[in-house]
């Protein structure tokens, strides 16, 4: 059996870790793999702030009852109804039939779906609510659409603890480090980008308006649904959420590319030797048919300058390409400044695809496009230093304010 993590006084974590699942949602690559938290807390009344998911461990219910010393449990409060979180609810329920379902009204249709009828046991809550367990009194704000339309977060008073559902999540298992006393978040800042970016991340407006609901909290503590809990550093995992919502992002050149035989291949590698020749260090180049699409969003998330190159392929870009262009459109991100290239050997057809993208995005085109036929040649590559001489000046100039 796991350890339980004591985080404050009557308040415990259960840390479950997955290293078995290869893609969370079904669809994200998680090689480091990934941890559900579920907490409780034991006070004259008894609550638990949500599960796990189903089957991810078999103990889990035993740790529930090592935590309550042979307590009931009177409350359950679901925050979020996604089935990594919710899926033992089934499971609390048999074992505690009079347990009290604490959520919003929106939960309450979701749940319906899962379990049906949970009337006899739903304790309907709304914005600003609040429950007292004895010393520890709950209070609920609703958070819609970060990243579900049902999601709320329960704050408590006495000791500033914001149980935050899945905001301030990350990809990676605890491997031993439950909180950030003994883990640091220089460790899973990359993977909580890729987590934000690709599952949180076209809802930065309402992440926006969450945290200004939530900013007259005192926080001293974080407990995300996801990674570790949130002490040492918890302001400056907000912070990082404040600047991804808000779109912004670090002076930094991303180049992907889709290449069958090497010629846009060699053509981003010029770009990137440009840039690097011009100062500009950190240059990150990728393959958009080796790298999977969550790690090139998460790196377009994090630099301001995007350059997108593509071979022509049946009279468009790249298919991979324009999965990578119709993503980012569906994220919605803004404030980037966006360089273009193509290659073609015969009618072409990327560029002209590429270009519609960026006019749907509306990102600002910081240098004229450029398109070549045939092969890297030095007559060819010769076209391509403008664009990287554009972006460099830019960047120099941004350095200098």
């Amino acid at each position: 059996m796991q350890t339980n993590v004591s985080i404050a006084d009557g308040i415990h974590m259960i840390g479950v870790n997955d290293r078995r699942t290869a893609l969370f949602e079904n669809i994200w690559p998680i090689p480091h793999g990934v941890s559900y938290n579920s907490y409780v807390i034991v006070d004259e009344k008894c609550a638990m702030l949500d599960t796990i998911e189903f089957g991810s461990e078999g103990a889990y219910m035993e740790r529930v009852e090592t935590i309550l010393g042979g307590r009931t449990l009177d409350y359950l409060i679901v925050n979020h109804m996604e089935p990594d979180h919710s899926g033992e609810i089934e499971t609390v329920l048999r074992r505690y039939p009079n347990v009290k379902l604490v959520a919003n009204a929106q939960t309450r249709k979701i749940m319906s779906g899962y379990f049906g009828d949970v009337s006899a046991n739903f304790l309907e809550v709304k914005d600003g609510d609040c429950i007292s367990l004895g010393k520890h009194t709950l209070y609920f704000y609703l958070t819609p659409w970060v990243h579900w339309p049902e999601t709320m977060m329960t704050y408590e008073a006495s000791e500033k603890i914001l149980f935050s559902a899945d905001a301030f999540g990350t990809f990676g298992t605890l491997d031993g480090a439950m909180t950030d006393d003994v883990a640091d978040l220089t460790t899973y800042e990359s993977e909580m980008r890729r987590y934000y970016s690709n599952i949180v991340g076209k809802y930065g407006g309402m992440v926006q308006k969450a945290l200004a609901k939530l900013s007259g909290l005192e926080v001293k503590t974080l407990c995300p649904l996801h990674g570790p809990v949130w002490r040492r550093q918890a302001g400056d995992v907000i912070a990082l959420y404040d600047k991804w919502s808000r779109c912004e992002a670090d002076e930094d050149v991303v180049i992907i590319y889709a290449s069958m035989y090497n010629n846009t291949a060699h053509m981003a590698d010029h770009i990137a030797m440009r840039l690097a020749e011009q100062g500009i260090r950190n240059v990150k180049v990728y393959d958009v048919s080796k790298t999977h699409l969550s790690y090139l969003i998460s790196e377009i998330w994090r630099c301001r300058y995007v350059i997108l190159g593509s071979c022509a392929y049946n009279g468009t870009m790249f298919p991979l390409m324009e999965m990578l262009c119709n993503s980012i459109k569906h994220y919605g991100l803004k404030n980037r400044s966006l360089g273009l290239f193509a290659s073609y050997s015969f009618n072409g057809g990327g560029m002209r695809a590429l270009s519609k993208f960026a006019e749907d995005c509306a990102w600002e085109m910081i240098a004229e496009p450029v398109e070549v036929c045939g092969r890297a040649t030095e007559e060819n590559l010769a076209k391509f230093v403008p664009m990287a001489d554009a972006i460099a000046e830019r960047i120099k100039a941004n350095r200098t304010k």
